[in-house]
């Protein structure tokens, strides 16, 4: 049989289950937004960087003579359960919220308050001892204990996504140094262009994977940069005399994340254009990923009526009604969740821009919207890295073949008989379909076999020099 205990707040009264770390705060967010469906819990790392917030706040606050010893040592033990990753179950709300995160901060002090309570040998809800606001808040506003938090957590976030990018990275990398004399002809538009290595194009693939993974380490630093002491607007009304430095400095102690307190509290309180600039960042990867993707999925189709020069690991049959058909469904699945990520980036940019005055309410749309970018784009990278890159396969003769049969390879003759000759010679071949060695050498002799062997060797296009008449 249930049993209730019953909790107040200046609207009225309810009652709350007895099991429940959570209090009447949290139970109306449970009654007011079923949006997502999705709870705060399913973000550990968010509960987490909040232990460490209160933590901190509680030994500020210690320290600076405001709260006293027991309350705040048993602020400090609940903290570090959260730390520790316990009483996930607790934290109920949805991610996404009216309030600007209130009810995940209220949520967070409600849990922290009744263990704290349960530690010093009182009842759940018996807040005269440890109270949600008057002692797990003080010296707080959810204007700077939440997104303090959520900077915190994505810092880990983005660099849980970093560990998944070199792994791809690494990938693109091995299959580059593994197709190196691989020729295969390159493409502009879509038409031939040049020749060029396989491995070559990977490498260019790893190249633009570690150039994301230099911009996304630099936008970490940026949310380094904490409001915390702020309370409510920046002017750090409730707080004690040097209290903000303090708590960013046991903040910066607990987590070895190199935080700093922003110079203006005020700015720093309604400000979001770090986020902005991170999901700038996490599109700026998703897009490439994506072009790299599109990619694959071009020198792998066919087999037999597409360019068929590197075959794709075959994950699944790929039709319900056509036999034999195995489809590139690792790229198409990261096409796709790059097309997330960017939309959430226009979530984000909107709720950015919706800021008003002194606080932007929309953070918790932003930090959702981030949080689950970070996410699917890890997963992403993964998947594309272990499924799909590593097992790639060239077919050598197939690159090969295209080349030598390309009217592009005539650019290699431009040192030698000039634009005009050249392109002549690339009209014939396009209107007679005879190859460009056929009309070059064979009827028009305008150079000789040896020449043709040391311009068209396999080294030299592979790593072309200058050779002239």
């Amino acid at each position: 049989m249930n049993t209730f205990r019953k909790e107040h707040d200046f609207l009225g009264e309810k009652d709350i289950p007895n099991e429940a770390y959570y209090g009447i705060q949290t139970l109306r967010a449970l009654e007011n937004f079923n949006i997502t469906g999705i709870p705060i819990s399913k973000e550990p790392l968010l509960i987490q960087a909040f232990g460490y917030v209160k933590k901190a706040a509680a030994l500020a606050n210690k320290e600076c003579g405001v709260l006293s010893p027991e309350i705040a040592d048993a602020i400090c033990k609940a903290s570090d359960k959260l730390i520790a990753g316990e009483y996930l179950d607790q934290f109920v709300t949805d991610m996404i919220q009216g309030g600007a995160g209130t009810s995940v901060n209220m949520n967070v002090n409600e849990v922290i308050a009744n263990i704290g309570l349960e530690l010093m040998g009182y009842a759940k809800g018996d807040y005269d001892h440890l109270h949600p606001n008057n002692h797990v808040n003080f010296s707080q506003s959810t204007n700077d204990a939440y997104p303090t938090a959520f900077r915190l957590a994505l810092y880990v976030k983005i660099g849980e996504l970093i560990k998944a990018l070199n792994v791809l990275q690494e990938a693109f990398h091995n299959k580059g140094k593994e197709f190196k004399d691989v020729l295969k002809m390159g493409r502009t538009q879509l038409q031939d262009a040049v020749p060029m290595t396989l491995g070559a194009e990977f490498n260019g693939f790893s190249t633009t994977i570690r150039e994301d993974i230099q911009r996304l380490e630099e936008v970490r630093l940026l949310i380094c940069e904490i409001n915390m002491g702020a309370t409510a607007i920046g002017t750090s009304i409730n707080a004690p005399e040097g209290y903000p430095e303090i708590v960013t400095r046991h903040l910066r102690e607990q987590t070895g994340i190199p935080v700093v307190l922003a110079e203006d509290l005020i700015e720093a309180t309604c400000d979001t254009g770090a986020y902005v600039q991170v999901s700038g960042v996490l599109k700026r990867t998703a897009i490439k990923i994506s072009k790299i993707c599109n990619d694959l999925r071009l020198l792998s189709s066919g087999p037999r009526a597409g360019l068929n020069e590197i075959n794709l690991p075959r994950m699944q049959p790929g039709s319900s009604i056509m036999p034999g058909k195995v489809n590139p469904v690792i790229p198409e699945v990261v096409n796709q969740t790059a097309y997330y990520v960017v939309g959430a980036d226009v979530t984000i940019t909107m709720a950015a821009e919706a800021g008003q005055l002194q606080l932007n309410v929309m953070e918790p749309v932003i930090a959702f919207s981030l949080f689950t970018s970070l996410s699917y784009l890890q997963n992403a990278s993964y998947t594309l890295a272990e499924k799909c890159i590593v097992g790639i396969t060239a077919n050598e003769e197939i690159c090969k073949n295209m080349v030598m049969n390309s009217i592009g390879i005539v650019t290699s003759l431009n040192p030698i008989l000039g634009y005009e000759t050249v392109s002549s010679i690339a009209k014939e071949a396009l209107q007679t379909g005879k190859s460009v060695h056929q009309i070059t050498v064979l009827e028009r002799e305008l150079i000789e076999q040896s020449k043709w062997d040391e311009i068209f060797s396999i080294q030299n296009l592979l790593y072309p020099k200058f050779i002239a008449n």
